[in-house]
């Protein structure tokens, strides 16, 4: 069993941006985050701050719009309509989730595609699903990176998707067909789960339930990625797979915390740099 560390290949990529934003200023084009929180939710304040760490690190300007939790939809949607005008900026992220009275479908599709780094608006999901170029999910796109660099080839292999969410399972499951790999998408309905998953040779696991994939769900030598966080009654961090009782049947698995998190934000970062190449 190998641990992928989601730290230090999170870091290479970082690294790698590091040196591109670097030749991009020689060339005279900065780079330009605008990020959006509306509300406080606690959670979500962590994300931004670490957003703007990768940024300052990488070398990438970021903008911060902190709103209250009474901003109108009309407002939010003036702010992000001035930013799609902006030719300094070149991508636009509101921190999901909105306050009830945002619909959130709605704010997405105000994004200019082109400054949609975060992958979620309609025009870049359809991209992927035809084969075209556009932003990607970052979590999904992370999950590959880790594989890849992790020297697991993707193509022929049996690949399952636990999860069909817009943000992790769909996008993951292109990703993969994107790879030749062939895929399984499983979810909530899904009859004998452990039938399917145990026949994988990839298993992508983002369920939103703590520790629910037990060694039976998973065949001897599999690859597992587990996407879920969830934090324990003792504080503690645990995935949506039950890392104890797994670990050691696999080939290569991700630790939680330390796996497939902070490859969400190298991601966003690398989505950042090719919105200006």
């Amino acid at each position: 069993m190998q641990l992928i560390n989601g730290k230090e290949i999170s870091m290479q990529i970082k690294d790698e941006l590091k040196v591109k934003v670097e030749e991009l200023k020689k060339e005279g084009k900065e780079v330009t985050l605008a990020v959006i929180l509306v509300g406080d939710d606690p959670a979500s304040a962590v994300y931004v701050g670490n957003k703007k760490k990768a940024c300052e690190y990488i070398g990438i300007n970021s903008l911060s719009y902190e709103l209250p939790a009474s901003t109108t939809r009309e407002e939010l949607l003036s702010l992000i309509s001035k930013l799609n005008n902006d030719e300094k900026v070149n991508g636009i992220l509101v921190q999901l989730p909105l306050p009830k009275h945002i619909n959130e479908d709605e704010i997405i599709k105000a994004i200019d595609p082109s400054k949609d780094v975060d992958g979620f608006h309609p025009e870049n999901v359809g991209r992927l699903s035809i084969g075209q170029k556009g932003f990607v999910s970052c979590t999904p796109a992370g999950v590959i990176e880790l594989l890849k660099r992790s020297g697991i080839s993707i193509e022929g292999k049996n690949c399952v998707v636990i999860g069909r969410s817009n943000i992790v399972g769909k996008p993951m499951a292109m990703l993969l067909l994107r790879e030749n790999g062939t895929v399984t998408i499983t979810h909530s309905r899904t009859a004998d789960l452990k039938s399917v998953t145990s026949k994988a040779d990839i298993l992508v696991v983002a369920i939103g339930k703590p520790k629910f994939i037990t060694a039976d769900y998973v065949k001897e030598g599999a690859v597992v990625i587990d996407v879920g966080i969830h934090r324990m009654e003792n504080k503690k961090l645990c995935g949506d797979v039950d890392f104890d009782d797994v670990a050691e049947k696999t080939s290569f698995i991700t630790p939680v915390p330390g796996g497939v998190g902070p490859m969400t934000i190298a991601m966003l970062m690398k989505n950042c740099v090719e919105s200006v190449l």
